[in-house]
């Protein structure tokens, strides 16, 4: 837990990886679950967070 923590302060890719794919997969869960609107209203907003924040996560060292 705590290299993962590090990793997130120091910038390495893997870590904000997995971070920017989780809000990605949270933004399909959002957009397809049938339950709640205001899920479903922010689900565009997520998934394109999460992937404006991949692209920019490219450019972080290993």
């Amino acid at each position: 837990m705590t290299t993962f923590l590090t990793g997130l302060v120091r910038f390495r890719r893997g870590q904000w990886e997995m971070v920017a794919s989780l809000l990605i997969a949270l933004g399909v869960f959002m957009m397809m679950q049938p339950f709640l609107m205001a899920a479903y209203s922010w689900s565009f907003t997520v998934t394109l967070t999460g992937t404006i924040l991949f692209m920019i996560v490219g450019k972080f060292p290993e």
